[in-house]
Order: C-alpha cells, then sequence, then structure tokens
C-alpha cells in the first residue's frame, strides 16, 4: 500500500513540476486596470422619495422596479415617529439589497453653511444612511443672475465642506449644463464639482433616449467629465408635471413609455464608464405613471 501511495504522489509530483515549467516560460500578462467606476448593468435605478410614504408600498415598488438606492428625505426636526419610519424603511431596504441615503437641500445652503452641516451631521448620526444625497441647486436664488461669481465659489465650498465633515460619500444633484460654467481661475464648474463629491446624479430632465435634446443627449459632457475624474454619475428622469417645459418630464405619458425610453439609454450609456444607472424624480410620480 505504501508503494502504491507513493508512486501516486510521485506522478501528482511530476505533473505539478511540469506546471510550474510552463509557467515560468510564460510571460507574465497582469490584467489590464478596470476604470474605478463600474458601468452599471441596464436597469440600474435610483429613486427619490421627497414623502413620508409608507416604507412598504415604496419597498416593494423600488425593488420591483430595479431601484438600487433610495434618496429618501430627511428632517433633521424629526421626531420619534418618523425616526422609527425611517429605521423601518432602512431594514426593509436592507432586505431587498437596497441602498438608502439621506435626501436633503436647499437653494439657501449655498450661503447657509451652517444649516447645511448640522442636517449632514444629523443624518450621519442616525446609523441608517449609507450616504448624503444633496439637492442644492444655486441657480434658483434670486440673487444668482447678478451674484453668480460670489455664488459659485460659497457652493463649491460647501461641497468641500459637507464632504470633509462626515466619512458618508455625499453625492450631489447637478444640471446637465454644469460644464457651460467657467469660473474665474478658467476651471469648468462640473469638473470643480466632481473634485469635491463622491458623485453626481445629472438631473438630465428630457423625455427622449438619444439624439438631440435627449437625456444622453444632454448630459453627454458631464458623463465624459465624470468618467475622466473616476465618479460615477447617474441620469436623472422626471416624472412631475413641468408645465414649462413638455419635452423635460415622462409626466402625461406611461409607464411602458418611461420603460421603453429608459432602457434605451441604459444601452446607450453604457459607453461611458461614468454611467451608474437612471434615477427617477419621484416616488408618487412614477408610481401614478402605472394607473
Amino acid at each position: 500500500m505504501r508503494r502504491v501511495l507513493d508512486s501516486a504522489a510521485q506522478a501528482g509530483l511530476c505533473v505539478l513540476l511540469v506546471g510550474i515549467a510552463l509557467i515560468a516560460a510564460t510571460p507574465l500578462r497582469l490584467p489590464a486596470l478596470g476604470p474605478e467606476t463600474a458601468v452599471a448593468p441596464p436597469g440600474t435605478r435610483a429613486m427619490w422619495l421627497w414623502e413620508q410614504d409608507e416604507p412598504r408600498p415604496v419597498v416593494e415598488w423600488a425593488a420591483a422596479n430595479g431601484v438600487r438606492a433610495l434618496f429618501a428625505y430627511y428632517d433633521p426636526q424629526a421626531g420619534p415617529a418618523e425616526l422609527r419610519r425611517l429605521a423601518t424603511l432602512k431594514g426593509l431596504c436592507d432586505d431587498a439589497g437596497i441602498m438608502l441615503d439621506a435626501l436633503g437641500g436647499d437653494p439657501s445652503w449655498t450661503t447657509a453653511h451652517a444649516t447645511a452641516l448640522t442636517w449632514a451631521a444629523s443624518a450621519a448620526a442616525t446609523g441608517l444612511f449609507h450616504g448624503l444625497h444633496v439637492d442644492v441647486e444655486p441657480y434658483l436664488l434670486p440673487s444668482w443672475p447678478n451674484d453668480k461669481a460670489a455664488l459659485v465659489p460659497l457652493y463649491l465650498a460647501l461641497l468641500q465642506e459637507m464632504s470633509d465633515a462626515t466619512e458618508l460619500p455625499v453625492e450631489a444633484d447637478v444640471p446637465f449644463w454644469l460644464p457651460t460654467v467657467t469660473l474665474a481661475g478658467g476651471q469648468n464648474l462640473a469638473d470643480a464639482v466632481l473634485a469635491r463629491v463622491a458623485g453626481v446624479t445629472v438631473m438630465s430632465y428630457r423625455n427622449t433616449a438619444t439624439g438631440a435634446n435627449s437625456i444622453v443627449g444632454v448630459a453627454d459632457d458631464l458623463l465624459r467629465r465624470a468618467g475622466a475624474a473616476a465618479k460615477p454619475a447617474r441620469l436623472g428622469a422626471e416624472t412631475q408635471a413641468l408645465g414649462d417645459c413638455s419635452y423635460c418630464s415622462f409626466h402625461g405619458t406611461s409607464e411602458e413609455r418611461l420603460h421603453t425610453t429608459l432602457s434605451a439609454v441604459d444601452a446607450a450609456a453604457q459607453r461611458y464608464p461614468a454611467f451608474a444607472g437612471i434615477a427617477v424624480h419621484q416616488y408618487e410620480s412614477w408610481v401614478a405613471l402605472s394607473s
């Protein structure tokens, strides 16, 4: 028996030595480095949730529609009942494999940094959120047309302060036209924002997928810049009524139209390394499309 085992061992050793010799004779080829952002597979969705809806229907809808990140509004003045609702929402999201981010923001945060930082610290302290999703749009301030030169640095400082104040990743909603703004020193505003946040959601609010004035078309520049910065970029789709822009929203169409268009966006956006999926604004009006 020992002789049989020794023979088997010897045969195995020979195979091992031959394998080592072949490996040594083969040129070493390391795998190519992948991008720091991973292109989201088709069907990857995120969703804004501004209202205090019952958690279970929200999560059931989200899971059924490919939502992998939920931006839920957080009020730092929330009482015990609201915190319990958010905790329930968190538990259901965890079970469904959905990341829960705290949603907040106001144009006034551009100058009221203390308010914004208090919100960020309060959201982080709950332990409920994966990240912070901020919607601060300084261009909605009445003073923007005349004070843009002063407001832009304040906006950038806010994003930096929020990113520095917490270990949670900060993602910002940004307009698709951000790259058209040049800073005093010649830097592009989109590049400056990307340098200060973990990722962006582009408000590419159009109801066609590709071509001129489409979701992918208006976001092209920002997607390329996000790729160069190795930062993920979601594309936004609107389902609320926008009276001044009929081609900016899917309101008044159908769930089928939204699904078909977003599937086409998925296909077209696969060529962008930064593409992180599509965020739908927002839960209540998205659900309304199916009724």
